[in-house]
């Protein structure tokens, strides 16, 4: 009698040392591995920092434990334009970005964190608003690895930025450089590819980045190319002149052999909404080239940008207090708000493309007696001080000392979804990572900076179903990082690092509004970050886990 329940708790024993032990184990999940093929069930296991199986993995324990059933779990997900570049030094916890699944902020606008010099520190140092930090950086690299010793809950990676590097050779000046200055930024964008820059991004639209030719970006290109990196680039125009922005672009990937990318893409302004099509065309017919041309996109119908993309370049030569010092000018003055009531081709004027100071809403200021304007308009203000807005921009740029954080509206709902729609395109925020406390609230942000992940995967997939969820989540994961050419992350595939996203497809939704900016979007359960558990039912666990994500080129 004694021998049989002896037997059956042999079993039970051997039962249970048979079953692989990992660190996390998420069962019972329907699985979107990142590659867009159609999801499964199963269960995804990790050990340290890497996934260690995927799929019907047999008996298993895990000492965490998570049952997702009814969720998707896919990998993190890569803002491809993130302007967490300060914010992450207030907060590291990202807390913005990771309730929406983004594990990997991508910087480089056209701007980078590095290189500095002497004289670019003391400047930065004295724009600095609400944001108020020491630089302990000079190149970019110590800069990135200055945020993950500080303790950052998302991955960061960089482009250098082509207007950094024009600064930091020629300062704010118009003039095409010499040939011994083109080897000196040539040199600048080299260094910071073996330091692991994801290549070089331009921003066209703002001086001093505007005063570049596209010989010079070429040559930077060229560099970058060398290295297996990308140009990315908001182009010289979104607008009125799109189409020759875009072959500026394509030009530049052809002439420097280079992989490129459209910034945010967009046509800018009604009268240009339907020029949208003529861009794919010419995307596509580069592509069959041969040429790598991608773009990224947030999924709004508004953009966001300083008061400066109100004026023209000119007048902002030399730097912001040379801008200012203009500004002041009664005669410079009349000719800049003459200008900024011109249609025109030469630069790009959001407050025309706009339709108007009824669709520039106000949302950063720098001075404490002028942020009671935040979240009205900058017709609403102009009414309020009796002057016409151009008087006002000008104005207000000269008071708050800042370019005047604002947000304009300038594309239409049905280039949204085409853009949604099209493979080559994969997705950015284009805005810090943010929480809703704190400094944070100083400002209204654009809501894409809590709300744009979120909003594709419930407004556009699930609610009105423009793609399946399964290609939704490759343009947020392995689409992106193969074209950064980014090392095992992007796939739910053993041996990659373990950034792993658990969320509800039925209610995964934003809720930041433009007037109720700040509000966490819902529906992510469960975010890792190298194997680290960052959000934990929904509630941020305090963990910083992130790394740098080197690019291609890195020595070292």
């Amino acid at each position: 009698m004694r021998r049989f329940p002896l037997f059956l708790l042999a079993l039970l024993l051997a039962g249970c040392s048979s079953k692989t032990q990992y660190d996390v184990l998420i069962k019972n999940a329907t699985i979107y591995d990142g590659s867009g093929s159609t999801p499964f069930r199963g269960s995804v296991a990790i050990n340290a920092d890497t996934i260690a199986a995927v799929g019907d993995i047999g008996p298993a324990h895990g000492n965490i434990e998570i049952n997702a059933r009814g969720m998707a779990v896919s990998p993190g997900f890569i803002n491809m334009l993130s302007w967490a570049t300060e914010t992450l030094i207030m907060d590291g916890r990202s807390l913005s970005d990771i309730k929406q699944g983004v594990t990997l902020e991508v910087f480089g606008e056209g701007w980078s964190m590095g290189p500095l010099n002497d004289t670019m520190k003391q400047q930065a140092r004295e724009r600095q608003g609400d944001y108020k930090y020491d630089i302990e950086w000079t190149t970019l690299r110590e800069y990135l690895e200055y945020l993950q010793n500080r303790g950052i809950s998302t991955n960061v990676a960089s482009f250098i930025g082509a207007t950094t590097v024009r600064i930091y050779v020629l300062g704010y000046e118009d003039r095409p450089p010499t040939k011994s200055e083109l080897e000196q930024m040539r040199q600048l964008v080299r260094e910071a590819m073996e330091d692991g820059a994801l290549g070089v991004a331009s921003a066209l639209i703002y001086a001093p980045g505007f005063y570049a030719k596209t010989d010079e970006l070429i040559e930077l290109a060229k560099v970058a190319a060398e290295y297996d990196g990308m140009y990315v680039s908001h182009m010289r125009s979104e607008g009125n002149r799109l189409l020759k922005a875009v072959d500026e672009l394509i030009t530049i990937a052809r002439e420097a052999g280079i992989r490129a990318e459209i910034y945010h893409l967009k046509a800018a302004g009604q009268n240009n909404w339907d020029k949208l099509a003529k861009v794919f065309q010419k995307v596509e017919a580069a592509r069959k080239e041969g040429l790598h041309i991608t773009a990224d996109m947030y999924c709004y119908t508004a953009g966001a940008t300083g008061l400066s993309a109100t004026m023209p370049p000119w007048v902002q030569e030399g730097g912001f207090d040379a801008w200012k010092s203009r500004l002041k000018d009664p005669a410079i003055r009349k000719k800049v708000i003459k200008e900024m009531r011109t249609p025109t081709d030469e630069w790009e004027n959001l407050l025309l493309m706009s339709g108007g100071a009824d669709n520039v809403l106000l949302v950063g200021f720098k001075t404490d007696s002028l942020k009671h304007l935040t979240g009205k308009t900058l017709a609403e203000v102009a009414k309020m001080r009796g002057k016409s807005p151009e008087e006002t921009a000008i104005d207000l740029v000269i008071q708050d000392d800042s370019r005047v954080e604002a947000v304009y509206f300038i594309m239409s709902e049905d280039n949204v979804r085409r853009k949604i729609q099209t493979p080559w395109v994969s997705f950015c925020s284009d805005a810090g990572s943010l929480a809703p406390e704190g400094v944070f609230l100083k400002f209204n942000p654009h809501p894409r900076a809590y709300g744009n992940f979120a909003r594709l995967l419930g407004r556009y997939v699930r609610d009105e179903k423009l793609i399946a969820l399964e290609e939704a989540i490759r343009r947020l994961t392995s689409f992106p990082a193969q074209n950064l050419r980014i090392q095992k992350r992007g796939l739910l595939k053993p041996g990659y690092y373990a950034d792993v996203v658990v969320f509800d497809p039925d209610r995964i939704q934003d809720r930041a509004t433009y007037e109720k900016p700040h509000q966490l979007a819902v529906g992510v359960e469960h975010v890792f970050v190298n194997g680290v558990q960052v959000l934990k039912n929904g509630e941020h666990t305090g963990a910083t886990p992130g790394r740098v994500v080197y690019g291609p080129g890195l020595k070292r």
